[in-house]
């Protein structure tokens, strides 16, 4: 007698060639309508198991997701203070956290997660920028620009060419 794979009890009859998850497992009659029937070898039909099948031609691989990081399509890095500047911005001109969501056609409790602290997309900090008339950007070449890029910062590469010079 056969155990069931996936609830283990002993399989009474016929065991059932089921794909769960693209794994293929001998399971009882009950556990059968937790996957798809694969037809067994010398059986002229698949057991029915009352589970929709897929069309041919349809992969049920899932897709893969890249993963992202927002700051990967930034043209800069966002400034620290970029809630309280949308804020500022927003009650200068006299709008409220709704207001500024449908002239932004956003819903409005993105309004509110953003001004909490919440990075914004790109495309909605854009948006934001022109909608409020201010820069959420920091970019490198406005930092050269205005003098604040004459810190000298030691890497790590810097200090492996001191100990590599103290070797010799």
């Amino acid at each position: 007698m056969a155990e069931c794979e996936v609830c283990g009890t002993n399989i009474r009859g016929e065991s059932r060639l089921v794909r769960i998850d693209g794994a293929p497992m001998k399971v009882c009659s009950k556990c059968a309508r937790l996957g798809t029937e694969i037809q067994q070898p010398g059986s002229s039909r698949p057991q029915s198991s009352g589970v929709m099948r897929r069309s041919p031609g349809v992969s049920s691989a899932p897709k893969k997701r890249v993963p992202r990081d927002i700051l990967d399509f930034m043209d800069g890095e966002i400034v620290d203070d970029f809630s309280e500047r949308i804020r500022d911005a927003r009650r200068e001109k006299g709008w409220s956290q709704k207001d500024l969501a449908l002239r932004l056609k956003e819903k409005e409790g993105l309004i509110k997660k953003i001004e909490k602290g919440m990075i914004p997309e790109e495309n909605v900090r854009k948006k934001i920028e022109h909608m409020l008339e201010i820069s959420l950007i920091d970019s490198f070449k406005e930092k050269v620009q205005s003098g604040k890029g004459s810190k000298i910062v030691t890497t790590l590469g810097d200090v492996m060419n001191f100990k590599k010079e103290g070797q010799r």
